[in-house]
């Protein structure tokens, strides 16, 4: 004897199971389940390219006023006087280095600690 309301049963079961394996699901009327809180989210645009690149720069800062502190302002700047009068490689590698105002401010924080 085949139980019909068995039979229909299971078959819901396995359309249940089906959806929520697909990423779907079913929520009651009125509860506050996934949808709720998601659809008040705005989707959120991440640049995954910036924050490697922010560290890159950072460093690269660091590394360029760690450089200014260690050989002191007349010797950084009698090698990048050598640097400019060189190749197109050279030249842009001078411009590269030649301090600013943060590689400055860089250089007096860390000038103390290197000597």
């Amino acid at each position: 004897m085949v139980d019909r309301n068995l039979e229909n049963f299971y078959r819901r079961l396995g359309r249940i199971e089906e959806i929520n394996t697909s990423g779907g699901a079913f929520e009651a009327a009125g509860t506050l389940g996934r949808s709720h809180y998601t659809a008040l989210k705005r989707p959120r645009r991440r640049a995954l390219w910036l924050r490697p690149l922010v560290v890159i720069l950072l460093a690269f800062l660091v590394m360029k006023g760690g450089l200014h502190a260690e050989l002191g302002h007349d010797l950084y700047n009698e090698r990048l006087s050598a640097l400019t009068n060189g190749t197109v490689v050279e030249r842009a590698g001078a411009w590269v280095l030649s301090p600013d105002a943060l590689t400055l401010a860089i250089s007096e924080k860390i000038r103390p600690y290197l000597r």
